[in-house]
């Protein structure tokens, strides 16, 4: 299926792992050029070379940290000299850390905000004229599951991604009809960070296996098992995309149905 944005500039938050680098990776698969960001510049480097095997548009990386208003400024300038504008803004960004309220300070709490909604209210700020200049601009928020149903012990989570989701639907209505804004709910994929954990639960002798351990997150979800990356990137693709073209202020589960909320 051709996605109809060969050629158009996009810029991919926290991609050099991850969702981020998913999403990044199907946009350039379809021929966007597409514009990457990581803290850690090796780890970057390496993101490249896997998004430019698949890649028909070009791949520029940009390090930045996204909780630094002067990086995210260089982040959409980079962009913009690279390519002549920004067609798509998708942000993403690494979790807070888990644990339950009252073991959560102040600074955990203004780090957590500043991470997960600070970073897209700069985005969207930085980008906004150069999405608005033509008639198919688009930012996706990958944000998770948590804002439908809270997950133990992942109370900043639980908390402050419901503002990136209320600031995605503002931004529906005041940037419309010039530019679309949705939000993706990713549950379990198999990143580095689960592949990580199951790592560690088989030395654990959790799991006399990787592929006992990868089973049993996937328990309790209706398609038996957790998501590929590239699902939620691809998703992230089609949302980006003119075939989506109806598709505005939407926060779309993407989760293999495990969620049980009715909405």
């Amino acid at each position: 299926m051709d996605l109809q944005i060969d050629g158009n500039a996009a810029l991919v938050t926290a991609s050099s792992s991850g969702l981020g680098k998913a999403s990044a990776k199907a946009l350039a698969r379809e021929g966007a050029n597409v514009v990457i960001n990581g803290r850690d510049e090796d780890r970057l480097e390496d993101a490249r070379a896997e998004i430019e095997a698949v890649a028909t548009g070009e791949v520029v990386t940009q390090p930045g940290d996204l909780t630094n208003a002067d990086d995210i400024e260089a982040l959409v300038e980079t962009t913009v000299d690279e390519f002549g504008g920004i067609d798509h803004l998708v942000t993403s960004a690494g979790g807070p850390p888990s644990g339950p309220f009252l073991e959560t300070d102040d600074e955990d709490w203004y780090h957590a905000y500043d991470l997960l909604v600070m970073s897209v209210v700069r985005l969207a700020r930085e980008a906004a004229p150069h999405l608005r200049e033509g008639d198919g601009g688009t930012i996706v928020t990958i944000t998770s599951r948590s804002v439908k149903e809270a997950i133990d012990s992942l109370v900043l989570s639980n908390s402050v991604r419901m503002s990136v989701i209320g600031l995605e639907k503002t931004l529906s209505k005041e940037f419309a009809p010039e530019v679309r804004a949705n939000a993706v709910l990713p549950g379990a994929h198999e990143t580095a960070r689960i592949r990580e954990l199951v790592d560690q639960a088989v030395d654990r002798g959790d799991y006399d296996s990787y592929e006992e351990g990868l089973d049993d997150w996937g328990a309790g979800v209706p398609l038996e098992r957790i998501g590929d990356p590239m699902e939620l990137g691809n998703t992230v693709a089609f949302l980006s995309s003119p075939l989506s073209g109806y598709v505005n202020g939407a926060a779309i589960p993407i989760d293999g149905g495990s969620g049980a909320s009715n909405l």
